[in-house]
């Protein structure tokens, strides 16, 4: 695959065939024709956002994900096809077109916290700090600057890791909410929040619903959810409504769990849009990422089978309404193109029937006595304990020198693990990584979303997978998501706008494909080799 640096002329699809080889090879471009190269890119990333969310309530939707399905492009059958579905891999694939394994966002326990000389500005206890240090490579926000350098870009999010990771290390706007409740970034982007986040913030929008209820937008006959569900929010304010502190403070702690958390982060994303001036000149293409993190929040409170989610979809479509509403009075519709995905989905509680999924042999899965049975063999054959490690599914090796002078072979060891992870009731497979190097990832997408993972000769050297449905035990009390099974991998894939065919376009594809196609409508080559491939069938 060739790799592209500078000087592709926009508009030029054709040579970016070059880059993408593979998926350019099988497709014939449509007949050239002068298309007009969008002035802004806005990429949307919906938090735990399930595919079967639009379909499930598609005839009460009537706002923006009703635009977006109606008049874009819609693969219905869009996956993030790697292992550990969270919310820092997610978005760390979205904009960059390449894998957790090529961006090294592997978990969010190692995504952009725990980093140095990155304090967040105005923060306090919950504010950790944050930057993308450890992301590597580039994203459309580089291959768009490279073309054009005065490019304009603004990432904004109610988390820290959804507003970094779409952007990459790119030193651009970048905001996220605070825990005590206003925006900020950290100083790794700034010393100091510019005028106009201070203006926004000021307009106090969370303190705002302080003493105010979460009621049902629509009448209650529309929801065929119980609202009886005692699993549901650890069996606390699990009933409609759900009221506010009448505390501003408290209100404002606490408004990521309630749908207006949306509404704000795109109120502030307009704000920016007009103060930047995304999207005014021609000359150059600008962009807008904005994640929306409520329906995360929600989803794991209540559940993917709840009303309280039903009721955010339905808010959440309103809002991106009145969003859209916005951006299109003040930008020109016909040079904006808009990309919906999410970063993962969720599976619902396994200790209750759902309605939705078949979960009924879900399992809670706890592997500490064959962990701890397969340290103690460790320690017997002289290997310190701490020279492995066994954390959300994956066994690494930190000290492979522990292996060596004791002369055991890490892998045939680790496999004894595996073995008896086998025997308990939830564990559908466990794979060395040499292993699942040989598989046919054609036909086992656990393998190759593994694969996708972590590289077959770096520090993890098994992988445990549950069976679908089934959760790490004990109860976390909340609904989960994490695996590399369907429910938490497939998500909504969505382009609308300037240089976009509408339809709907079956087949499997990947969030790592939105960004090459991004760049292949602005005209613009990607910096670096991909792992995924345009999209042609949905360019004009």
């Amino acid at each position: 695959m060739r790799v592209f640096r500078r000087g592709t002329p926009a508009g030029a699809l054709s040579a970016l065939c070059f880059a993408f080889a593979p998926a350019c090879a099988q497709t014939r471009p449509p007949a050239a024709q002068p298309r007009v190269r969008p002035a802004l890119v806005v990429f949307v990333t919906i938090d735990q956002m399930r595919a079967d969310y639009v379909s499930r309530f598609d005839r009460q939707l009537t706002g923006g994900l009703r635009r977006l399905y109606d008049g874009g492009a819609v693969f219905p059958d869009g996956y993030q096809d790697h292992g550990i579905t969270e919310t820092a891999p997610g978005h760390a694939a979205t904009m960059s077109g390449r894998f957790p394994v090529h961006t090294g966002i592997v978990m969010n326990a190692v995504g952009v916290n725990g980093v140095p000389d990155a304090d967040v500005i105005g923060g306090g206890p919950g504010d950790l700090a944050a930057s993308p240090v450890r992301f590597q490579g580039t994203t459309l926000t580089d291959w768009i600057k490279a073309r054009f350098p005065a490019a304009r870009v603004l990432s904004v999010a109610r988390k820290d890791r959804g507003a970094i990771l779409p952007i990459g290390r790119s030193k651009s706007e970048v905001y996220w909410w605070a825990a005590r409740g206003f925006f900020t970034t950290s100083r790794y982007y700034a010393d100091t929040l510019p005028d106009w986040v201070k203006r926004f913030n000021a307009r106090r929008l969370a303190e705002s619903h302080a003493g105010r209820s979460w009621s049902l937008l629509l009448p209650e006959s529309a929801y065929p959810e119980p609202d009886s569900v005692p699993i549901e929010s650890g069996g606390r304010d699990f009933v409609f409504p759900h009221r506010v502190p009448d505390d501003s403070a408290i209100a404002a702690r606490v408004a990521a769990r309630f749908p207006w958390m949306d509404e704000i982060t795109l109120a502030f994303a307009l704000a920016g849009l007009q103060h930047l001036e995304l999207g005014t000149s021609p000359d150059r293409t600008d962009i807008l990422a904005v994640s929306l993190s409520t329906t995360d929040a929600i989803g794991h409170q209540f559940g993917p089978d709840s009303r309280e989610v039903h009721d955010q979809i339905v808010r959440l479509d309103r809002y991106l309404g009145v969003f859209l509403d916005s951006l299109f009075k003040l930008r020109d519709q016909g040079r904006v193109v808009v990309a919906l995905t999410g970063d993962h989905g969720v599976a619902p509680f396994p200790n209750l029937k759902s309605r939705i999924d078949p979960n009924q042999n879900a399992e809670l899965v706890d592997l500490g006595a064959p962990w701890g049975a397969f340290l103690s063999r460790l320690s017997t054959a002289g290997v310190d304990r701490s020279a492995v490690v066994f954390d959300e599914s994956v066994v690494v090796v930190t000290k492979p020198e522990e292996f060596i002078r004791a002369r055991v072979r890490a892998d045939s060891a680790i496999a004894t693990f595996g073995k008896d992870a086998m025997t308990v009731p939830g564990v559908l497979r466990a794979d060395l990584m040499t292993a699942l190097a040989r598989a046919d990832t054609a036909r086992d997408a656990i393998a190759r979303r593994w694969l996708h993972m972590f590289a077959p000769d770096g520090p993890v050297r098994m992988i445990v997978t549950l069976t679908p449905y089934s959760y790490w035990g004990p109860s976390p009390g909340i609904a989960m998501h994490g695996s590399p099974h369907d429910y938490d991998a497939k998500v909504p894939i969505v382009f609308y706008g300037a240089g976009i065919r509408p339809g709907r376009y079956p087949g499997f594809v990947r969030v790592v494909d939105m960004a090459p196609t991004l760049a292949a409508l602005v005209g613009v080559p990607p910096l670096e080799r991909l792992d995924g491939r345009p999209l042609i069938r949905a360019i004009r």
